[in-house]
């Protein structure tokens, strides 16, 4: 059972991976700016669910369809440039949003500079996401909650990503990804063989979200409202298995950070006053609780 439950969330993380590399790559973008709609060479970026679903490869490039200049991201409006400044789950970077971009080896076809057809990588998310579903469902087993974790997990990744590209959080991921965090888990609740509480998920979620409230009207400097936003679907989740999961999800993610801003000053890479985006620890923080709640309700 459980060798079956692992190949069939492997194959869950692979395929949904897949299909997101293209959302990540329009997401990643500054505050100030639209999301992204064509590829560096400016082509219109078109597929499933409006270009937004599937790989980064450029059929025009590769097609050699003359390439044009692409134009600049258009403003955004004000109450819009608003909100997504809200987005950042940190201050200003000092890098751009142009590291997603990936260099191919040759010529592009057709004009397009070679860094276009393939726009951004395609393997690291598949990758990662077939790795977290694989662990999740190890650890959990035939419970119910792993059918939330295994829809959940697709768009975490997506919204770490993005935050390691341009240090942003989008609402339109943090706030529907809680919602259905805490919806989905109500519905788990319901069904037998469930490993968790949802009341406790509901607390947990307001609790972390009150504690990273905190945070940010203490140092909005060091802790941007992105994270605010992410800490409630994350505190669902910890919740679910009770408090110790919980602390423990949480202070992983803050150790996980803290390990790795001290690597880059000692390193010299980075200042105690730089900035670096937190969504990918708090993250991985709360996969590490969720697993050791997988094994303990085991």
């Amino acid at each position: 059972m459980y060798a079956t439950l692992i190949v069939v969330a492997v194959l869950w993380g692979g395929t949904t991976g897949l299909l997101l590399p293209r959302a990540v790559y329009r997401l990643s973008v500054a505050p100030e700016e639209s999301w992204r709609a064509d590829c560096p060479a400016g082509h219109p970026i078109t597929g499933p669910a409006r270009g937004w679903l599937g790989g980064t490869r450029c059929a025009s490039c590769e097609a050699g369809v003359p390439a044009r200049t692409a134009a600049a991201p258009a403003p955004a409006s004000t109450t819009e440039a608003e909100a997504r400044a809200d987005d950042r789950g940190a201050t200003a970077r000092t890098d751009t949003s142009a590291d997603i971009v990936t260099n191919t080896t040759g010529p592009a076809t057709g004009g397009a500079p070679a860094s276009a057809v393939r726009y951004a990588p395609s393997v690291l998310l598949p990758l990662l996401t077939a790795l977290a579903c694989a662990a999740l469902a190890a650890a959990t087993g035939p419970r119910p909650e792993l059918a939330v974790w295994l829809l959940l997990t697709p768009f975490a990744m997506v919204l770490a990503l993005v935050d390691r590209h341009v240090h942003r959080l989008p609402d339109q991921l943090t706030l529907p990804l809680a919602a259905a965090a805490a919806v989905l888990l109500g519905a788990a609740a319901l069904l037998p063989g469930a490993g968790g509480s949802w009341t406790d998920a509901l607390l947990g979620g307001l609790a972390l979200g009150a504690c990273y409230f905190l945070l940010f009207l203490i140092n909005p400097n060091g802790m941007g409202f992105g994270d605010v936003k992410l800490a409630l679907s994350l505190g669902v989740a910890l919740g679910w298995y009770g408090w110790p999961v919980l602390f423990v999800g949480a202070f992983a993610g803050f150790l996980l950070g803290a390990v790795y801003g001290l690597g880059l000053v000692l390193l010299r890479r980075a200042s105690r006053k730089s900035a670096i985006p937190f969504g990918p620890f708090m993250i991985t923080g709360a996969l590490i609780g969720l697993l050791l709640g997988g094994l303990a309700a085991a």
